[in-house]
């Protein structure tokens, strides 16, 4: 593991900041280093307005989208909506199908089955969309790439608005509209909204086309929150915003499916954060997806029935069981084909195949073993002479124009720079193999493979205290490129036994200064050996995190490595 130390910026713009603003100086040495370098950015920046949205109507062809979905509500002609069967393509679905029955519209909404239909808007989507007399169609978190699909909605007579955030392909759909800040020519503001925060925009525009109330666009606030945070996109600018506010509804567990979630996940005494929806709540709902029907989770977070959410919930809970333990087989059987075939000095990236994998899991392994062996990892599952492969990457790495430059291979692909997804016929995957491998081994080099902690500052724990504990908590919610601050220390004293608890946690508690505060390192068992009780001779990386436990709150140093 490499320490990367960020280097100070102009400490003159430091201190006018700190001194103006009335913050620490080490908080003003964090935001400028993020880019926050003026007054006004930092103020917006820990002042978040719901008057900051942008207008819907910069993004390309929203006028056209909003005005067809307006025609339809009026004409009270049938809506269908579908999704994908990730956290984000589920939320997305939820808020349109809850808001167009709020305008009184007919709405149906589908969920692609992931085993039988693969990502993306399938053409047995688009039949059971005629098959019930629907006049328009409306993706979620999806369609982009699908243009034999849009196609067929055409042939049968049904408008397709596209709703999607990936990247697009070689050729767009013909569809009525298409909504997706990525594409080329949108002018958008901002290009990362996920899924359901295209979906949002769609509403917002609809909501400003119809002169109606725009307050009613907060009751899907949560929703939002749940399918941003969950697909990983960067919390900057307008998600921020979003998930920001979308979290302080979520905490007020006004949403029936989702509070149900909750309690069922063990969380009801709980602050929810990013952290919390990332690696306990969307896993629940993602695993209905991978291993079943998702329609179930849809259902979840759009009743209004008690009973239901809590029986939906339990379901999530016990689907969620059995996706770990395929998990763990998975990765381990992953595990064994690495050991016998990963070469250390020529394999930059990893391509894994074998039959009887579930595909449904082979993405959350993917990401295991991207992040444990730190090689772009793609995992083919292989069922009836088809590869159903699900890719994750490595900083500086996109793996979506890795895999489209081996496209001559593959039958379908799609994602973004860090995820991807693709499928392929079996006697192509070892020539597929081949050539990705090789573009990873010309594209990555030695250092980049190389594991890293960038850490904001260095500090000695005496500066850890409320003031700047407070400050802290004002840059969340965390997420990509705005994570929490990591901080070094050097030359701490390990106070009393460290121990190995739960699944090899590392426990312990470090001075400086006359100030002891407990740390602790998840997956962290293994470097117990470094810490010698009494010493003054331990460097440390960590976050600093407030602890809620029993209604009580402690301040907590999370640790990321010790030397």
């Amino acid at each position: 593991m490499k320490w990367i130390i960020k280097e100070k910026p102009d400490q003159e713009l430091s201190k006018f900041l700190s001194e103006k603003l009335n913050i620490p100086h080490i908080i003003s040495q964090i935001l400028i280093n993020r880019n926050i370098n003026t007054v006004e950015s930092i103020k917006k920046f820990f002042n978040t307005k719901w008057d900051d949205l942008y207008d819907p109507f910069l993004m390309l062809d929203m006028d056209r989208a909003a005005t067809r979905v307006v025609q339809a509500i009026e004409r009270r002609e049938r809506i269908f909506i579908h999704g994908d069967y990730d956290v984000d393509g589920i939320t997305a679905v939820s808020i349109l199908y809850l808001f167009l029955k709020r305008m009184g519209s007919d709405v149906f909404f589908y969920i692609p089955d992931r085993l039988k239909e693969g990502y993306g808007l399938s053409r047995l989507g688009v039949q059971k969309a005629y098959e019930v007399e629907a006049r328009l169609l409306i993706t979620a978190d999806c369609g982009i790439t699908n243009v034999e699909e849009v196609d067929l909605a055409n042939k049968f007579g049904i408008d397709v608005i596209i709703s999607d955030h990936h990247e697009e392909g070689e050729f767009l759909p013909s569809s009525y509209a298409i909504l997706d800040p990525k594409r080329k020519g949108c002018n958008y503001p901002f290009k990362e909204l996920s899924g359901v925060g295209v979906a949002f925009k769609l509403i917002h525009a609809v909501i400003k086309k119809l002169g109606i109330d725009l307050d009613i666009l907060k009751e899907y606030l949560d929703l939002v929150a749940l399918g941003s945070a969950a697909d990983i996109v960067p919390l900057i600018d307008e998600n921020r915003l979003l998930v920001k506010m979308g979290l302080e509804k979520i905490n007020r567990r006004e949403r029936i499916g989702i509070k149900a979630l909750i309690e069922s996940s063990g969380l009801s005494n709980r602050v929810i954060g990013t952290g919390q929806v990332v690696f306990i709540l969307a896993p629940r709902i993602n695993a209905v997806g991978r291993l079943g029907n998702a329609e179930r989770a849809v259902r979840l977070l759009v009743t209004d029935s008690d009973q239901q959410a809590k029986n939906i919930a339990n379901i999530l809970e016990a689907e969620n069981r059995n996706r770990k333990n395929i998990d763990d087989q998975t990765f381990n059987e992953a595990i064994e084909i690495i050991e016998k075939e990963f070469d250390s000095e020529n394999d930059r990236a990893l391509v894994l195949a074998k039959e009887g994998w579930h595909p449904g899991v082979i993405g959350i392994v993917a990401s295991r073993i991207a992040e444990r062996m730190y090689r772009p990892t793609i995992m083919i599952a292989i069922e009836d002479g088809i590869g159903r492969g699900s890719a994750r990457s490595i900083l500086n790495f996109d793996i979506y124009s890795a895999i489209r430059r081996c496209e001559r291979y593959l039958l379908r692909f799609g994602g973004h720079k860090y995820a991807a997804g693709l499928m392929l016929e079996i006697g192509k995957i070892e020539k597929f193999k081949e050539d990705f491998k090789k573009i990873a081994y010309d594209l990555l080099k030695d250092e980049e493979l190389v594991q890293r902690i960038i850490i904001d500052a260095e500090i000695e724990l005496p500066q850890v205290n409320e003031e700047l504990v407070g400050m802290l908590n004002r840059f969340a919610p965390f997420g990509p490129q705005n994570m929490r601050p990591v901080f070094l220390s050097r030359n701490l004293q390990v106070v009393g036994t460290p121990k190995v608890v739960g699944k090899d946690h590392l426990k312990f508690k470090v001075r400086q200064g006359g100030k002891v505060y407990e740390a602790i390192g998840f997956d962290l068992g293994s470097l117990h050996y470094r810490l010698c009780p009494g010493e003054e001779n331990l460097n440390m990386v960590y976050v600093i995190e407030e602890n809620f436990w029993n209604g009580k709150s402690r301040v907590q140093l999370r640790v990321k490595d010790l030397k």
